[in-house]
């Protein structure tokens, strides 16, 4: 199988990791896999390649002055993208992330070659812009599939893109089987969270529920790993509420399951997901999660009461509760641990991988029918 893969760029982040992990993944498998980034040649991929994948920078991002500019650009950037999607001569085309699906369905027109495109985030939340959305809306029916997160994605859709839309979840991966947290034998006990410093994530929030209940419980510590454009906010609130030494957000790691088996809860504070990575991979670890249950994602991943906690979406004070409850219990803490990684039964990434390949030989399959 000849598969071609197109993404904005291979930097950190958990579009970016999933479509690196499918990369891997077919590579393994012996498939030839080409990935094409939009974004400079001279970015290297935050996530490691296997050796077979053929990664191609093509040098075309970048901001446009006005509308007349951007018109022009993204003409320029849907010829180059179709010239090297040409050249990898794919059985079949998949792309990530609303803009970058809309130029490659664009580049993609009228070739004989099945085209899949997948949705990252929740579009009823993730802001894209008037344009981008408008140019999603009419190039979406011409997609061969269209991939979504959750199924409550599909009802932002028309009908026409729904008839064609399939859900899959995001592959959960472990590196190796889950350990104990090394705090366990000792007086310390963190709190983990992770992701982008953005609004999306909400980390405000959950400095605010923290400074509500840290007190209470002097042995426990705060580390969320990530960065972004919010991180002096962050270091400020940190200031403001009281909190130095008990919260650290020491970067990004590219080794994020050494954290998690270090830590002893798992929370998610996002205003929106997709699927969370996240999320996922702290279950697999073992960590009883926390979460705002918010539209999509976490409420299809946490069984709440079972393997860990749902609260309400944006709501600081549930949120400081339920972390309350549970750093003040040890037995409920252990009992949800226990049942968290079973979510590799459910979204583990043979399972999640096999989904991707039944629609890709369906589609092939059918194309090739369809040619004299």
């Amino acid at each position: 199988m000849r598969i071609t893969l197109v993404i904005y760029s291979l930097n950190a982040g958990g579009a970016e990791r999933v479509m690196s992990t499918m990369a891997n993944y077919w590579a393994a498998k012996g498939w030839t896999v080409n990935l094409l980034t939009l974004g400079s040649p001279d970015a290297r991929p935050f996530y490691e390649l296997h050796p077979a994948v053929c990664h191609r920078a093509l040098g075309l991002a970048g901001k446009s002055g006005n509308p007349l500019v951007a018109m022009a650009k993204n003409l320029h950037r849907v010829r180059l993208l179709r010239r090297a999607i040409c050249e990898t001569d794919p059985d079949v085309v998949i792309s990530t992330m609303s803009p970058t699906n809309v130029l490659t369905l664009v580049a993609t027109k009228g070739m004989k070659v099945p085209v899949i495109v997948r949705e990252a985030n929740n579009p009823y939340q993730s802001v894209i812009g008037w344009q981008w959305a408008f140019l999603r809306r009419w190039t979406y029916p011409n997609a061969s599939r269209v991939v979504l997160l959750s199924g409550d994605s599909l009802t932002y859709f028309s009908r026409a893109v729904r008839k064609r839309s399939v859900v899959i979840p995001n592959p959960v991966m472990m590196e190796a089987l889950p350990q104990p947290p090394k705090s366990c034998n000792g007086a310390d006990r963190t709190i983990i969270a992770m992701g982008r410093f953005v609004p999306q994530k909400g980390f405000e929030m959950l400095l605010q529920a923290f400074a509500r209940i840290a007190d209470r419980h002097p042995e426990w510590t705060l580390e969320i790993l990530g960065d972004g454009p919010l991180r002096e906010e962050l270091e400020a609130l940190v200031e403001k509420r009281g909190l130095t030494g008990r919260v650290r957000m020491p970067g990004v790691t590219k080794q994020p399951f050494e954290k998690l088996r270090k830590a002893d809860i798992f929370v998610l504070s996002s205003r929106f997901e997709g699927f969370p990575n996240a999320l996922c991979e702290a279950m697999a670890c073992g960590l009883p999660p926390i979460s705002f249950d918010c539209r999509t994602g976490p409420a299809e991943i946490i069984r709440d009461g079972i393997d860990g906690v749902l609260v309400p979406a944006e709501n600081v004070d549930a949120l400081g509760e339920a972390m309350d409850q549970l750093m003040g219990d040890a037995k409920r803490r252990a009992a949800l641990a226990a049942r968290a990684p079973e979510v590799l039964d459910r979204f583990g990434l043979e399972k999640v991988m096999g989904i991707w390949e039944k629609m890709i030989s369906d589609l092939v399959g059918t194309q090739k029918k369809g040619r004299p």
